[in-house]
Parts: C-alpha cells; sequence; structure tokens
C-alpha cells in the first residue's frame, strides 16, 4: 500500500504564535487553580464600549445583515476607514483603496501576499511581532532582520537598513508604535526612513494598529504624512481591536494603491469573502462615534505604564527603556541570566520566562518570540491590581 502524501511543507515550516502560546498555557494554569497572573496577551481588560454594542444589536435586527455582502467590505465602514485614515495618518484616499479583513492578522497576511514575489528579501526591524515572519514565509519571501537593541531604544536607523539591503530587497516593514517594545519613532526619524524607501523603490508595510495609544504628547506620526509621495508604494493596515477593546470583533483593514488593493481584492474574495457584517457595523460605529471611552481607555494604559515601568527598575540587572505607545513593555533582561535564582541558573530569556512561570507563578513572552534572547515582553493591558502584585513577584523573586 502506498504510504499517504505528506503535509504542506510550507505550512509545517510555521510555528503557532508564541504569544497566543504562552496565553494559552497561562489560562490552562489558571484553569487547575493556580494564581497565575498572566502578562502574555496583547488585549485590553476593557469592555467594548456600550454605544458600539448596541449598533451591532441593532445591525441584528435588520435581515440584509444576514446576507453575502461585497468581499471588500460593507460601504459605511469603508468610507468610516479612509476618514480615520485622513484624520490619523494624513492620508486621502478613496474608499475603495480600503479592504475590510478578518482583524489585524489578515490584513497582515494579505498585504505580504500582495507585494512579496518568491526569493524577495523583506527587512524586518527586530523586536518584531511574532506574526511578521511567519506571513513573510507564506508570501515566498525571505525575512530579514534588523535589530535595535535597547541602548537606540529598539528603533532601526537608516545606515542599518541600507546595511541590510540587497538587489532582492523589495518590501520594509515598519511600525510604530512597535509590538514588542512600545517604541515610537520620532517625526523626523520616520521621514528620514520613508525618503530611504522611497529613493530605493521599496515597499513598506506599516502596521498602524496602536497609532492611538501613544503617551506624554507623542504623536505617532504615519510613514505616508512624514513622506506623502511614498503612499504609492505603502500599505497601511489597522484595525479596532486595540482602541476600541475588540478583540474579539475581528475587524481590520489595509488601505494602498489602487492597484495593489484590487489584488488584495481578489486575494480576499477567494480565501474569506466578507467580514462579519454585525461586526463591520459595530467598527462603524466605533471610528464614526464618540471616542470619550477610548481615550479613558488610553489614560489607563498610561496610568499602567507609568508604574511598570517604575516598578521594573527596581530589579537590579532589568533595564526598561520607556515606551510611549502602545501597551508593552520589553525589558532587557540579560543581567539576570546566568545567575542562579532559586537553585536554577537561566542563560535565555526562554529559560528565564520558564522559570518566572514556576518560581512566581507570572507569565510573560521570552525575546526569542520577538528577535535576539536577553529580553521579555510583558503587557500592561491588565487590571491594575493584578499588574503591581505580579511586578512585585517578579521583585521578591529577583531580590
Amino acid at each position: 500500500m502506498t504510504s499517504r502524501a505528506p503535509l504542506s511543507r510550507k505550512l509545517s515550516a510555521i510555528a503557532e504564535s508564541a504569544t497566543l502560546k504562552v496565553d494559552a498555557k497561562a489560562k490552562a494554569l489558571q484553569a487547575a487553580g493556580r494564581p497565575v497572573i498572566s502578562y502574555a496577551a496583547g488585549e485590553p481588560d476593557f469592555a467594548t464600549p456600550s454605544f458600539i454594542v448596541d449598533a451591532a444589536a441593532k445591525a441584528l435586527q435588520d435581515p440584509k445583515n444576514y446576507r453575502y455582502t461585497p468581499a471588500a467590505g460593507l460601504p459605511v465602514l469603508r468610507e468610516a476607514i479612509a476618514a480615520k485614515t485622513l484624520r490619523d495618518s494624513g492620508l486621502e484616499v478613496a474608499p475603495s483603496q480600503v479592504i475590510v479583513t478578518n482583524g489585524g492578522k489578515q490584513s497582515v497576511y494579505q498585504a505580504f501576499q500582495t507585494v512579496v514575489n518568491p526569493g524577495d528579501e523583506v527587512l524586518l526591524p527586530a523586536p518584531y511581532w511574532t506574526t511578521y515572519p511567519e506571513a513573510i514565509a507564506l508570501a515566498d519571501g525571505t525575512p530579514v532582520e534588523v535589530f535595535a537593541g535597547a541602548d537606540q531604544d529598539y528603533k532601526v536607523t537608516v545606515a542599518q537598513l541600507e546595511a541590510a539591503r540587497t538587489d532582492k530587497t523589495t518590501v520594509l516593514v515598519f511600525v510604530s508604535p512597535s509590538n514588542p517594545t512600545g517604541s515610537v519613532y520620532t517625526p523626523e526619524e520616520t521621514a528620514e526612513i520613508g525618503r530611504w524607501a522611497l529613493e530605493h523603490g521599496i515597499w513598506v508595510i506599516t502596521d498602524e494598529i496602536y497609532q492611538n495609544l501613544t503617551y506624554e504628547g507623542v504623536k505617532a506620526v504615519s510613514i505616508v504624512e512624514a513622506v506623502p509621495e511614498l503612499a504609492e508604494q505603502t500599505i497601511l493596515v489597522n484595525g479596532v481591536a486595540k482602541t476600541y477593546a475588540m478583540t474579539g470583533w475581528r475587524v481590520g483593514w489595509m488601505v494602498g494603491p489602487a492597484d495593489a488593493m484590487k489584488l488584495a481584492g481578489n486575494l480576499q474574495s477567494h480565501l474569506s469573502s466578507n467580514v462579519n457584517n454585525v461586526a463591520q457595523i459595530a467598527a462603524a460605529a466605533a471610528l464614526n462615534g464618540p471616542q470619550d471611552e477610548a481615550e479613558q481607555f488610553r489614560l489607563a494604559f498610561d496610568r499602567r505604564r507609568q508604574l511598570i515601568v517604575s516598578e521594573l527598575a527596581k530589579i537590579d540587572g532589568v533595564e526598561v527603556p520607556n515606551p510611549l505607545g502602545a501597551f508593552y513593555v520589553y525589558p532587557d533582561v540579560r543581567g539576570l541570566l546566568n545567575r542562579s535564582w532559586g537553585g536554577v541558573t537561566p542563560t535565555t530569556s526562554l529559560e528565564l520566562a520558564d522559570l518566572i512561570l514556576e518560581k512566581a507563578e507570572v507569565a510573560v513572552v521570552p525575546g526569542e518570540a520577538f528577535g535576539p534572547s536577553g529580553y521579555l515582553r510583558l503587557s500592561y493591558a491588565l487590571g491594575d491590581d493584578q499588574l503591581l502584585e505580579g511586578v512585585q513577584r517578579l521583585q521578591r523573586l529577583f531580590a
């Protein structure tokens, strides 16, 4: 008998999301009765604002929302996204240049599928969100990591990008504010990188899902606002998940030049067709409605940011750059490695994260998920009391 044909080699090479894996492990331990505090998931702990939920409830009563709708998204939402893109990214686009996706992850996947050809090299500043290299690989591209450490506030320079560029380089990933570091590029840094990409004809995929979560008076200037001429070779990806506490609603989008969006729309017509209509209407309500509660979320994140940074800085061996965006802190913990803690001597941040979970019952994501070892990502999108208790457990462990 002939043996079964093999599974997909491409998919077999793709790793499970490290952040979701750690979060799932933490939740399993919690379900088993252990008092684990998890900093793993990038998910606001707030409820979605009630006016958004009300819009969804109303939409449920309209039978037209039970049917197929245009694969690229409902007109009302595409118009709202175009307005937001002008308001927050400084780019005027037609609604036809918007594709509504099942969360930001689908827009990331489709963006790489749209502009990457087999063998293309994609410059990927590190630390990076764990999904980017896998999405690049699924598009038959090659991720080229460009690392910037804590001494650079985790922000790459044009000199570093130029050193990594080859004749195969076709795409740059640009993320500000950053997941996992919370770093925000200054307007000048953004403009310099944008002009460099424009000069070399490089596509830019810019993930702006945290653009409304910035602190200390900082604005996350979009790369297409800093360099308007770059718009014809830039795809912006975004969504409602983080700003409006709508992670489970699964509504994201991509915005870009008409020819690129035509390709992305063709792909989506075969991949998933339209996003859930009720969720789309809820997302339109979020973008078009009052922003008061979103601002309250931001202020709460800011308070938590200041708390976790100040408390982590009390641990000897931990270096904590001040994050100015998103809801993550990314401490450099190399000073904790190769030292004995409770009879265990971790040599990598992966081993350190395991030690922290076992000894302190705190879940964090190791730096290996985002690039080089020696770092940890902690999300401060959790309740204030848990946030403080978790850091105090770390302080006791590493005293």
